[in-house]
């Protein structure tokens, strides 16, 4: 199954495993935007990563990956849900072609934040972004903010993405350490044609065949957009009359468009003003997507 994600386990060791792909769910992010290669492939293993990490955790709601700097790359943005949707964006200026991560994020931090359902925080946790890449800042965040041992591979091209993760549960004892070790450099062997190009059941089987694994049933996984018209007025109303007033003098409309998805919801002065008098317009003249 394309578009999923698989969990696996160890019997008799303290060690779980998260395996995805992502296809359509992938190419639904880069149509909506024209990103440059090398920031392509960096939402890519984000949004991979964010998918395995999401698939550890038991919540309900929404996991928000963030990462924000001063480099080139000012932000990446990876939401993945507890029903199992996933969307992407990114903010950035010119990009060197061969620019390395660190100059990319520069000064940058990482958060993950648990979103509930009624749009509260329950959680979030930050650390600076070190090392050379997705998977190394994110064993870096699991490590100093959720002293969870954690393993992680990701690939993406311009057609999948997919990756591995690997955990050490906390109730492990000292002599798990040499089959976590062991399992670890296991993993380590895959290549990225493997990861993308073979099913998650083989690619588990050609790791770990010498391993007593358990491999539970693909969980789907698809881009979603939570943005609404609903949504938008809320936030427009939020500013209050003045601010949409000043903008609807400036340009003759209010024009707001996701950056996730890029949908656009425009207000012409009639229907700026009924946010603020709680009127209703006629269904043939209703928001323009």
């Amino acid at each position: 199954m394309s578009d999923s994600i698989r969990r696996f386990l160890f019997e008799g060791a303290p060690i779980r495993g998260e395996i995805v792909q992502l296809d359509a769910t992938w190419r639904a992010v880069l149509d909506r935007h024209d990103y440059p290669p090398l920031l392509r492939t960096l939402l890519g293993e984000m949004m991979a990563a964010s998918a395995l990490l999401s698939a550890t955790l038991k919540f309900d709601g929404a996991m928000l990956m963030q990462v924000q700097g001063t480099g080139p790359l000012r932000l990446l943005v990876v939401e993945c849900t507890s029903a199992g949707t996933l969307r992407a964006t990114a903010k950035w200026d010119d990009i060197p072609e061969q620019a390395g991560f660190a100059e990319l994020l520069r000064d940058a931090r990482c958060a993950i934040t648990l979103v509930q359902p009624d749009g509260s925080q329950s959680y979030q946790g930050v650390v600076e972004v070190v090392g050379d890449g997705v998977a190394a800042m994110l064993m870096h965040y699991m490590r100093h903010s959720e002293q969870i041992e954690t393993s992680l591979i990701v690939s993406a091209d311009d057609t999948r993405v997919a990756g591995l993760l690997l955990q050490r549960l906390p109730e492990a004892a000292d002599d798990d350490t040499d089959r976590w070790n062991r399992v670890c450099m296991l993993a380590g062997t895959v290549e990225p044609s493997e990861l993308l190009g073979l099913a998650p059941a083989d690619v588990v089987r050609r790791l770990f065949h010498e391993e007593d694994v358990r491999l539970f049933e693909p969980q789907p996984l698809a881009f979603r957009c939570s943005c609404s018209k609903a949504r938008v007025e809320s936030m427009l109303t939020m500013l209050g009359p003045q601010e949409v007033e000043s903008v609807l003098a400036e340009r003759g409309h209010v024009e707001v468009t996701c950056d996730f998805c890029n949908r656009s919801y425009r207000f012409d002065p009639v229907d700026a003003a009924q946010l603020f008098t709680g009127g209703t317009r006629s269904p043939g003249s209703a928001t323009r997507h």
